[in-house]
């Protein structure tokens, strides 16, 4: 038969012994390489990541576009360079406004 154990039966949970394990955390103590570099595995999407997932989409949308309208190709190859441009300038502005704040 299994007996029940309450919170103060059980030796780890007690305060003063999980002082003489672990300190306390310190507020202005600097993270190691190892946590630093995982918070940048893990940083969140920025404009140059979304500017380069929406290209490949936009491409095809032109292409299949100028292909149904029947468009000639030195239109589709100039929407093809302005939809570039545009997420390059998309990319380029949101950085450097960032930068600047």
């Amino acid at each position: 038969m299994a007996t029940v154990r309450s919170e103060s039966d059980l030796r780890s949970l007690d305060r003063a012994r999980m002082y003489t394990i672990f300190k306390p955390l310190d507020a202005d103590e600097r993270l190691t390489r190892e946590q630093v570099m995982a918070a940048k595995r893990f940083r969140s999407v920025g404009r140059w990541e979304l500017a380069g997932a929406v290209w490949l989409p936009s491409l095809v949308a032109i292409m299949v576009l100028g292909e149904w309208a029947n468009a000639p190709a030195p239109m589709a190859l100039a929407a093809v360079a302005l939809a570039f441009l545009a997420l390059l300038a998309f990319a380029l502005l949101g950085d450097r406004r960032l930068r600047l704040k």
